[in-house]
């Protein structure tokens, strides 16, 4: 039997780990203690409620009839307010008794792994058993290790062999956070049956994954063996938790999903001052009135924060109850060590929430042992301060035991002085005697290959579903394909800790059509926000609206590259409608849009049969290097109902005003009445310099024409943005009410099409091997196996097995000859009736019996000569009764041989 060298040396262990054993012992003895007193005072107090209960139910049946006639007398009133009460109280539903126990389990299934061990194995449990008995001597006070738990077969098993390291072939599976967060989905968590002491099994991954059920060693042990095959140093963790861990109570906790990313500022680069740039005013406001506002401000700011999470803090430690287990509820959990896969730091995961903690979290209030394939560690630190001090080198004999040599884990090397010290004689007591290997390493795992359908994968979650609470939320998730709508996951955040009244609803969606991925629902303002994949027919990004009718407050934003206009955002208001552009080759990135009130008519107000008037147009345009910075038009307004068009050029580099122009807009004409005259009091100009450019009479009058066909274009461009808006909600409306999911051409478990292509294609290669298996066929196996197996055939037995052969092929084709004639005959008309190949021949005509040698020449259907199908013979004379039982009767023009009816004797 092996013993682990480490503990050889009893009174130094003593010595370092009685303080530690004594402070256990003493906090576990008072805590024991504590909750005995509490059991007991709660036992006497309900034994002196069922005494008092028992002593007022015997003195009112003392009571005189009519005493109790009175009390019994009800008013309405007096019954109102007895229902009202009723109806308030609120009567929980059992939930329905978990289902996951040994007798659920088909064990006759199992592999033979499963229900025996291997000598290796065997062995493994007297080293491990030899290790709990010197560990036991050593530290009476702690409690007994868990080594060798039973598994679904009742096998005692090691609980290194119960971890199975595999690499899933999902790519999402390859990071930790992903891994950790589909073992909190997929299973369901079951309580441990004493919260007090380890579970007295451990059963297989395959097992928990088959079932969907466990408790917190077997979610660890399925995360740990997943993280392993994913290339983290990861070990299953024997601890104590605090009771919100152990419960999985994430009613105190926020949830992720509401947490907002920091958002980094960027700093802008500061554009260097010109020298000649005009100086800004002066503020003549004191800074020190400003600097105490600011102060005064964040002052109430903080007040009313710091009074807000008072409150908060009251409410819960009102809700919050006093654990009296705290600290001796048992827990499992994952430790990820920093080194592989580039983890920087150390850090705990619960596979419960799938949530990541410090190894200083509160919520981790001890460690007896941790484990992986490889090797056992029991922890020899002191707990005081629940996990905060503890040293996670587990290279170090001194705070962490290990159970097998064989460890890859650095051992920590003597000094040199200690290495001196040491006494030679043990070097020539051992000379001569050859070195014991006394290690023994780890075998290999019992458990089968871990694997995970693409079903149960894409399913997550038992039945297709799981909520989770949150402080002042609710997470709810669901599988793809589950919801008709492809609803996945909805998050409700509430406004108080009771969760009653609702701020905003948050809803995920897959496998749309209208590419919808995200739906936000403000009940507090009544925004609804919808966000979209690209994809969709109109190019959406994001929708945000209060109602989804015509000419309200919306804003559209879009994917300018799938768009020809390089449309990004519409925002439209009852009077308004604002659109903004990028990558135009025309350069224009704004368009402003005022609309005046409608002209009533009898017909249906809409955008096609009664637009809504335009009163004013404003686009704005960017810089165009090709042209002079005085030529450029950098913004244009159409004041249609003033017939006024205004335009501002871009500013050149070193000067501070830009050039304007305005045109006035008359409908007078010549003395023909269809041109406009041209006065100069129709276009107002300010230019930066005048001396440079100066506009002729017909330069102004070719541009106002130009800018007159330019604001019928305005026109025409806003009139097509609101039809386009209303073909958006008739498409948005058709889009929620028909709820199409799209399919994969991979999934061929949906997809009605490629499951008819792979039907089909089963099917065509079904019948070649068929017909590959029918072509391979040997004729001669049926007469083979008449004769002895193994003998040579002689001359003779082949010439009698070929006739035999050739016989039976012949009376094949017979048989399929008649089958022809038979349905050939049933197929004819009536006057066709009996007119088939076959001659009718008296029944006492001449009939002879022939031999192989007898030949006879003839005509064919002449009553001459024919070829006998049935026997051997070659040539007959008709009608003819051949060997084989078959009657020859005539022949017919034109085929070789005759027709074959069975002969009757008669």
């Amino acid at each position: 039997m092996l013993v682990a060298p480490s503990w050889s040396e009893v009174g130094h262990s003593e010595c370092i780990y009685s303080s530690y054993r004594d402070l256990i012992s003493r906090q576990s003895e008072t805590q024991q203690m504590e909750v005995l007193k509490e059991k007991v005072e709660e036992e006497e107090e309900a034994e002196r409620a069922e005494q008092a209960e028992r002593a007022e139910r015997a003195k009112k049946m003392m009571r005189p009839m009519e005493v109790r006639k009175e009390d019994t007398t009800r008013t309405q009133e007096m019954l109102r307010d007895l229902e009202r009460k009723l109806s308030e109280i609120e009567v929980s539903i059992p939930e329905k008794p978990s289902t996951f126990t040994k007798d659920a389990i088909d064990t006759s299934k199992l592999p033979l792994s499963y229900q025996s061990n291997t000598p290796k194995e065997e062995h493994l449990l007297q080293v491990a058993d030899n290790f709990s008995r010197q560990y036991s001597h050593l530290c009476p006070d702690r409690v007994p290790l868990f080594l060798y738990p039973v598994n679904e077969c009742s096998v005692p098993k090691f609980v290194s062999t119960t971890i199975r390291p595999t690499l899933m072939p999902y790519p999402e599976l390859y990071n930790w956070d992903t891994c950790a967060q589909f073992v909190s989905d997929f299973l369901s968590a079951v309580p441990l049956p004493d919260p007090l002491k380890p579970p007295s099994y451990l059963y297989s991954s395959t097992t928990v994954l088959k079932y969907q059920e466990g408790n917190c060693f077997d979610f660890s042990t399925l995360l740990c063996s997943m993280l392993l095959g994913a290339g983290y140093d990861a070990y299953c963790v024997y601890g104590y938790g605090s009771q919100d861990l152990c419960h999985m109570d994430l009613t105190r906790e926020v949830c992720p999903l509401t947490v907002k990313p920091k958002e980094m500022v960027k700093e802008e680069e500061k554009a260097p001052p010109k020298k000649y740039a005009v100086k800004p005013p002066r503020d003549l406001t004191s800074r020190f009135e400003r600097e105490q506002e600011i102060k005064r401000q964040e002052g109430v700011k903080a007040e009313e924060e710091k009074r807000l999470k008072q409150g908060e803090r009251l409410a819960e430690q009102e809700s919050a109850k006093t654990d009296p287990l705290h600290g001796l509820r048992v827990h499992s959990w994952v430790l990820v060590l920093s080194g592989k896969r580039e983890v920087p730091e150390s850090f705990f995961i619960d596979p419960f929430t799938a949530r990541s903690y410090s190894t200083q979290d509160d919520h981790f209030l001890g460690i007896e042992s941790l484990w992986n394939h490889k090797n056992y560690w029991v922890n020899m630190q002191d707990c005081w301060n629940c996990c905060k001090d503890l040293v996670f080198d587990l290279g170090d004999p001194v705070r962490w035991e290990y159970l097998l040599l064989e460890t890859d884990k650095p051992l920590l090397s003597l000094t040199e002085e200690e290495d001196d010290g040491m006494n030679d004689d043990d070097d020539v007591e051992n000379l001569g005697k050859e070195d014991e290997d006394k290690s023994f390493d780890m075998p290999c795992s019992w458990v089968e290959q871990i694997e995970i359908s693409p079903e149960a994968f894409e399913t997550r979650c038992p039945n297709g579903k799981k909520v989770i609470q949150y402080k002042r939320a609710r997470l709810e998730k669901w599988a793809p394909y589950l919801n008709n709508n492809g609803l996945v996951c909805r998050l409700t955040t509430y406004e108080d800790l009771q969760c009653t009244k609702i701020l905003e609803i948050k809803e995920w969606f897959q496998n749309r059509k209208d590419m919808l991925e995200l739906k936000h629902i403000n009940k507090v303002t009544g925004l609804n926000i919808d966000y979209f994949k690209p994809g969709h027919p109109q190019a959406l990004r994001a929708h945000s609206y209060t109602s989804m009718q015509p000419e309200m407050d919306r804003v559209m934003e879009f994917y300018e590259t799938a768009r020809v206009d390089g449309l990004i955002k519409r925002e439209e208001t009852p009077r308004t409608m604002t659109e903004y552009y990028q990558g135009r080759p025309d350069l224009l990135s704004y368009r402003h849009v005022n609309f005046g009130p409608r002209i009533k008519k009898l017909s249906l107000n809409s955008a096609e049969s009664n637009p809504r008037p335009v009163v004013k147009i404003t686009e704005r345009f960017s810089r165009n290097p090709a042209k002079p910075a005085d030529e450029d038009v950098a913004e244009r307004v159409f004041l249609l109902l003033d017939e006024r068009i205004q335009l501002r050029y871009h500013c050149r580099e070193d000067h501070l005003t830009a050039s304007k122009r305005e045109f006035l807009w008359r409908t007078e004409g010549d003395s023909k009445g269809n041109k406009i005259i041209m006065t100069p009091d129709m276009c107002l100009s300010f230019e930066v310099e005048p001396m440079e450019h100066t506009k002729k009479l017909l330069y102004q009058y070719e541009a106002m024409m130009k800018l007159k066909n330019e604001e019928k274009l305005a026109r025409h461009q806003a009139w097509e943005s609101e039809l386009e808006v209303l073909e958006i909600l008739k498409l948005r409306e058709e889009e929620e009410a028909a709820h199409v999911l799209t399919i994969s051409i991979y999934d061929t478990k949906r997809n009605e099409k490629s499951k008819e292509y792979r039907e089909a294609m089963e099917r065509m290669m079904l019948e070649e091997h068929l017909w590959q298996a029918e072509a391979q066929l040997d004729y001669l196996a049926p007469f083979l196996a008449q004769l002895p197996p193994g003998e040579k055939l002689t001359r003779w037995q082949a010439v009698r097995l070929k006739d035999e052969c050739l016989s039976d092929f012949k009376q094949r084709l017979i048989d399929k000859a008649n089958l022809i004639q038979a349905r050939f005959e049933k197929v004819l008309p009536g006057p066709w009736q009996g007119r088939g190949p076959q001659r009718p021949q008296p029944e006492n005509g001449p009939r002879a019996v022939c031999s192989p040698s007898q030949t006879c020449e003839g005509l064919i259907g002449a009553g001459g000569g024919c070829q006998c199908l049935g026997c051997p013979d070659d040539r007959v004379v008709l009608p003819h009764t051949c060997s084989l039982g078959g009657r020859v009767d005539g022949g017919r023009e034109g085929v070789v041989g005759g027709w074959m009816e069975p002969y009757n004797s008669s």
